[in-house]
């Protein structure tokens, strides 16, 4: 009998034990190039990619085919270097007109350093909620509080690790955000019940976090220098003219997202309306604003002969943003989706895990198996999109035979293979969130709480199910469960 195409391709695929060594390989790579020996990123990233791709080549697969893969996986990554770029005009145009420079002086009038922490993560995960991205939260807003922090000469990683917590929270329940779209649809459940059913795992994240926050500002006002505090909101009153018309940059990111805007769009618009604003309010030539747009804000263009009088860390905050600032991460970002592909290509993931399903019997081990193979794909691709598929068509299946519905599905696809994204310094997410809020990935990575707490707590729903009825577990009727296996083939999917 002649032999399908799936069977061919099933009969080039690589054994359990090349697979398996293959990751482990990737694993050891990975941690001592970046962690431990301190290697560039990129490099190791094209390694591990090299590594993959040689040995999809060495299991059957055509060049041709691994260079397609690759070629279709890049072309995925348009619309975050687009985003990326977006991010950059946006800071490069914002410090021009004084809008962050605004957020920047009133936070150091009014907010207490008792309770910064409290509020980066409250004020982040507002914007993002609004936006339905904890990029842009994160670039606009979360700029603006390590700028308080650092005239506040507070700690910097705790006060980034509480700016992504909340940057992820507000990005996570915000029905505009493209992962949370992704998630529910992927899974085929309906977007706001998806939402409603995060909160079973959110909400308790989110108190914890807040309250861990709260303790660690507790003993902040001893760290307080108040002559710095007074010498920044001085020079920064002298350079700019401080109106509340600068606010209008974040009124139009909030409103068109309201307004269900495409993102893109909104974040353009709020760039060209600050452009208009360092031009009428600022008083900047037009030429000066353009090279902000594009290589960055610097102080001399609003100081001239002055900027050597001004303070270091006012000069090290406001220099900053434009589209050159993400070069290096939108370089980054085609080596990360060059290894994703390469794996992808490779195939040794995906048998890793078939393999392990295997051995799943209950909904609790089924639950945590998601998890923690979200957070191994998220981790090793650094791609949700990718995390999203790769879950749905290992687990769909094995959720189903369990008695699970999809909801818990989506939800661990979300706190296993989404939030975590931002805590490894070779991923994108982590990458962008340490360029944009200068602190290394690893500095912050402790103190972004609610990061970590969305996975304890959708792990520890599901060891407790058995023993409180499942609460926050949702469960499928045996009418529901009769032919419902998903169907494996997901929906095409838009950005949001």
């Amino acid at each position: 009998m002649t032999e399908t195409p799936r069977q061919q391709q099933e009969q080039q695929q690589p054994g359990f034990i090349a697979s398996l060594c293959l990751l482990l390989t990737i694993a050891a790579l990975i941690v001592g190039g970046i962690v431990i020996a301190g290697y560039p990123t990129e490099i190791v990233l094209i390694a591990v990619g090299v590594l993959c791709a040689l040995f999809a080549f060495a299991h059957g697969r055509q060049w041709e085919t691994i260079m397609t893969i690759m070629a279709d996986k890049i072309r995925t990554a348009t619309i975050a270097i687009l985003v990326l770029y977006s991010i950059g005009l946006i800071i490069g145009t914002w410090l021009a007109a004084g809008a962050i420079p605004y957020f920047i002086y009133y936070g150091l009038e009014l907010i207490e350093p008792r309770y910064l922490y409290v509020m980066a993560f409250i004020a982040t995960a507002i914007v993002s909620t609004c936006t339905g991205t904890s990029w842009g939260s994160a670039g606009t807003i979360g700029v603006a509080i390590m700028g308080i922090a650092s005239a506040m000469e507070i700690n910097l990683a705790i006060t980034a690790g509480a700016v992504i917590s909340g940057a992820y929270f507000g990005d996570k329940l915000s029905p505009l955000s493209d992962t949370t779209i992704m998630a529910s649809m992927v899974s085929r459940v309906d977007l706001y019940r998806h939402i409603r059913h995060l909160m079973f795992t959110s909400l308790p994240s989110c108190l914890i976090a807040l309250l861990a926050y709260w303790l660690l500002g507790t003993n902040l006002h001893g760290e307080v220098n108040s002559p710095a505090i007074v010498e920044t909101t001085t020079q920064i009153s002298e350079l700019f003219t401080l109106s509340p018309l600068l606010l209008l940059p974040a009124v139009i990111i909030l409103s068109g997202s309201i307004l269900r805007k495409p993102t893109l769009i909104v974040l353009f618009a709020s760039a060209l309306c600050a452009m208009l604003l360092a031009l009428w309010v600022q008083g900047l030539p037009l030429r000066t604003i353009a090279t902000a747009a594009v290589s960055g804000f610097t102080v001399d263009m609003v100081s001239g002969d002055q900027s050597g009088s001004l303070s270091e860390t006012l000069t090290t905050l406001l220099e900053r943003g434009g589209l050159y600032s993400m070069q290096g991460t939108v370089l980054f970002v085609f080596c990360a989706f060059f290894f994703a592909a390469a794996l992808e290509a490779s195939g040794a993931l995906h048998i890793v895990l078939r393999r392990t399903l295997d051995h799943l019997r209950s909904a609790t081990a089924t639950i945590l198996a998601s998890l923690v193979a979200g957070v191994g794909i998220i981790l090793a691709t650094g791609n949700s999109y990718v995390t999203f598929f790769l879950i749905r068509e290992l687990f769909a299946e094995q959720y189903a035979r369990t008695g699970l519905h999809p909801l818990n599905l989506s939800r661990s696809m979300e706190d296993g293979g989404m939030i975590p994204e931002a805590l490894a310094p070779w991923t994108v997410s982590g990458i962008y969130m340490a360029t944009t809020l200068g602190i290394a990935t690893l500095d912050y990575a402790p103190w972004a709480l609610f990061n970590y707490l969305g996975i304890a707590f959708s792990a520890l729903l599901a060891v407790l199910g058995p023993a409180t009825n499942w609460f926050g577990v949702r469960r499928t009727t045996p009418q529901e469960r009769h032919g419902a296996t998903p169907s494996m083939q997901a929906p095409a999917l838009r950005q949001g």
